[in-house]
Parts: structure tokens; C-alpha cells; sequence
């Protein structure tokens, strides 16, 4: 097997695929690289043009698979006008962090229209429509345009949609995402250059946000911890720790080290940050209150 292109995940698993002779998987390796998706064996390799990528979903296979595979990913194509799927599986971390990586190329990167923020609180703002570059994290969308940079953490989001919008004459698919930010509720616009685009970027969405919160039911937190995440999103979502200091400055270094590993906030040369799950209990404390 030869792929001319760089290759940027390259692993063992089991995979099967609709056009494999046998209606069971079968053993080989997964290689992926900004064009196409490898499947292959030592006798035969499925390709999939990652242009031909309609849909995918992470983690229970289809149900006629399920007495084969465990944690899967499967992903759907076009191929000669029909629909397709390949599954896959691997062990340990390597269907995670195929997954990110497959989002990451196959929308990621992506040339955007992005009207931020389109509502603030609610209201409609006159914010102008400006291109920007789509950018996959864990947790996290990045739009970065020539002086800025739009940053929406998934553990924020409230609510998301798809909408048709008309921008220079055409009518392009558009992804409407409400997220909090800093005690305020935003929309942001998303216009993707198609409908399989579209899809593709909603599916990570929801399975990011997905994830957070199944992440969050395993997490405890004391009141103490609670009061520094939100002490930490009233400084905006960053802060350096004396900022958050009131007492003792060990106790509150000590805190801050338990958020730390229940992966609550970062910690790096900009200071203190709220991931996308301390944002998530950071909005779920405010709601209580609220409430």
C-alpha cells in the first residue's frame, strides 16, 4: 500500500466495510491523511476521499455489529451515487484520538463566514460578517481571523441549530450555536461552504459537548473549589492566581492543584484558564443561584 500524501494517524484496529467481500471485520491497520482514509489488510484496502465524508458518529456500532465491535467509530460515505459505512475500533486511546484528528481534518481549517456575536442577551447586534478559519481543539472551536480570534468552549454551549442564511446572493448552510460567555448568553453564526461541511461540524459539537458532560457526572467538587472557579470566571474565564487569592495564598495554590487534576482549569505561562468542563460547573452554579 502506498499513500503519496502525508499520513497523521496510523494505527492497528479491527474495521469493516460494505465493500469487503466478508460480513465480518476483519484485522488491519487505519491510516488517514488530509485527503483520504486508508483501510487496509495484507490482500485488500478500502480508500475513502474524506470529500465523499457525509456523517460520522462516535461510540456504540450500528446495530446488525454490535456482537462484534465495542467502542467505535463509524463513518459514512458516498460511493458510486450510494451510501456507504466503514467501522472501526482500536484499543486503548487510539479510536479517541483518531477522532480528534479526523474532525481536525476533514472540517477543520475550513474557510468560514462567521457573524460574532449575531445576538447578545438575546438582542440582535449589528455585528458585521467577516471570513475566518475554523479550528478543532478538544472542548473547543477556534475562529481566527486577521485580528482576531473568536473562541467558543463547547462546555458553554446552551444551545445549537442549523440555519439557512443568504450571503452574497447564495444560500449557504449555517451552524447558530448559543454559548455563555462571561455570565452573558452569545450567538454566534457559522456559514460553511456546504450542507456535508455543515454536518460534519455539528456532529463534533455534539459529541464534544457530549462528552463533557459525561466527564462531569464522575467529577466531585467542593464548595471551595466552586468559589474559585467562579471567582476565576468573574475575572473573565483567566486570571493569574493572586488575583484569586483571598486568604491564604498556599491554601488557595493547594485548590487550584485539585482543580488542576480533575481538569477544572489550566495552568501555563498565561495563567490561570476555566476549561470547558469548570465552565460548565461555573454555568451550572450560576443557574442554581438564578433559579
Amino acid at each position: 500500500m502506498c499513500m503519496s500524501e502525508a499520513v497523521v494517524a496510523d494505527f492497528p484496529g479491527r474495521f469493516f466495510t460494505e465493500e469487503m467481500d466478508t460480513r465480518e471485520p476483519v484485522t488491519g491497520r487505519i491510516l488517514l491523511s488530509q485527503k483520504q482514509l486508508v483501510l487496509a489488510t495484507d490482500e485488500t484496502e478500502t480508500r475513502v476521499p474524506l470529500s465523499a465524508v457525509i456523517d460520522t458518529n462516535v461510540g456504540s456500532p450500528p446495530p446488525a455489529f454490535k456482537q462484534f465491535f465495542n467502542d467505535t467509530v463509524t463513518i459514512q460515505y458516498k460511493k458510486g451515487g450510494e451510501r456507504q459505512a466503514a467501522i472501526i475500533e482500536a484499543t486503548g486511546e487510539n479510536v479517541e484520538k483518531f477522532k480528534t484528528v479526523f474532525f481536525k481534518v476533514a472540517v477543520g481549517g475550513q474557510t468560514v463566514i462567521v457573524t460574532h456575536p449575531a445576538k447578545r442577551g438575546g438582542r440582535i447586534t449589528d455585528a458585521s460578517d467577516r471570513k475566518m478559519k475554523l479550528k478543532l481543539k478538544r472542548g473547543q472551536l477556534d475562529l481566527k481571523g486577521k485580528e482576531e480570534t473568536v473562541t467558543i468552549d463547547l462546555g458553554g454551549v446552551i444551545d445549537f441549530g442549523r440555519e439557512q442564511r443568504d450571503i452574497g446572493g447564495k444560500t449557504r448552510p449555517t451552524l447558530s450555536v448559543d454559548h455563555s460567555e462571561a455570565g452573558t448568553t452569545l450567538t454566534t453564526l457559522i456559514t460553511l461552504p456546504n450542507s456535508r461541511k455543515l454536518n460534519l461540524l455539528g456532529r463534533f459539537v455534539r459529541l464534544e459537548y457530549s462528552e463533557i458532560m459525561e466527564d462531569l457526572e464522575e467529577i466531585e467538587v467542593g464548595e471551595e473549589e466552586v468559589e474559585t472557579l467562579v471567582s476565576l470566571y468573574s475575572a473573565g474565564g483567566s486570571a493569574e492566581l493572586s488575583m484569586l487569592v483571598t486568604g491564604d495564598i498556599n491554601e488557595t495554590r493547594a485548590i487550584v492543584d485539585q482543580l488542576q487534576d480533575k481538569e477544572l482549569v489550566d495552568d501555563d505561562d498565561d495563567g490561570l484558564t476555566l476549561t470547558p468542563k469548570g465552565q460548565v460547573i461555573v454555568n451550572q452554579k450560576i443557574e442554581s443561584v438564578n433559579a
